[in-house]
């Protein structure tokens, strides 16, 4: 078997989560949580795409966690990200955090929003 460094270059990985919390970069943040190429910071849910948009020319696809379970966004999210030219990929925090990471890892241009489980 043939093991491979992950290397993160600046991008900061998401190194857990558990019940009503994220750690990013060996750091705990309570509560939903705004990972982009920018940094770290609160998010107010699927009302608050403002951060996100203000990011939009270094993302190409935002992971969405909804939580323990998936869940759809409300329409409007997801139509307004989409609109500015952001692919949104919707599925459970726990599958978004390792799926943010592996494309991280890969160099993409990805960022991603969680609401906690």
């Amino acid at each position: 078997m043939r093991l491979n460094e992950i290397r993160y270059n600046d991008a900061v990985p998401i190194d857990g989560y558990g019940t009503g919390f994220f750690r990013v970069g060996g750091k705990k943040y309570d509560g939903p949580l705004l990972v982009l190429p920018s940094g770290v910071s609160p998010w107010g849910g699927f009302e608050d795409t403002a951060t996100i948009l203000e990011n939009v020319a270094d993302i190409d696809v935002l992971f969405v966690g909804t939580g323990a379970e998936i869940t759809h966004p409300p329409k409007d999210f997801r139509t307004t990200l989409e609109d500015a030219g952001i692919g949104v990929e919707t599925m459970a925090s726990p599958a978004a955090c390792r799926t943010y990471n592996v494309l991280l890892s890969e160099g993409r241009r990805v960022a991603v929003a969680l609401l906690p489980v």
